[in-house]
């Protein structure tokens, strides 16, 4: 996908760019993107905040399913979705944020999130699923 057709992208999700979300690819069978760990970002003990990597997760997510949509659907919501904490990233961290599908059906789509560290440490891993609107 083009740098312009990405920016787009981001640029239809305001949250993803209000918490720094970059997406460097994004396709019908996966999306990247990365991101820098910053103090606002962090909880206690200047690591990530948990809902902070919900939301990397959320989004990510959301743009797959959106890439994925059937003929006819006009968007997609965020109907379920489970986060395993793994590891702490603490501020400073580059983190990387890789979405694929699961199941792409007519109704609902399932998405599984990883994000690393630049090490490729897994941090978390989320499974989400997206109806189709």
């Amino acid at each position: 996908m083009s740098d312009a057709r990405l920016e787009v992208l981001g640029a239809s999700m305001p949250f993803a760019k209000l918490v720094g979300l970059n997406f460097i690819d994004a396709d019908k069978a996966r999306v990247r993107a990365t991101v820098t760990v910053g103090a606002d970002h962090c909880t206690a003990g200047r690591i990530a905040h948990g809902g902070f990597l919900m939301t990397l997760a959320d989004c990510a997510g959301a743009i797959g399913a959106f890439l994925n949509l059937p003929e006819g659907a006009k968007g997609t919501t965020t109907t379920e979705s489970k986060t395993n904490l793994i590891a702490a990233a603490p501020v400073g961290s580059v983190l990387m944020v890789t979405a694929e599908p699961v199941s792409i059906g007519r109704r609902l789509q399932v998405w599984q999130t990883r994000i690393e560290t630049a090490e490729g440490k897994l941090v978390a891993l989320t499974t989400q699923s997206q109806m189709n609107l």
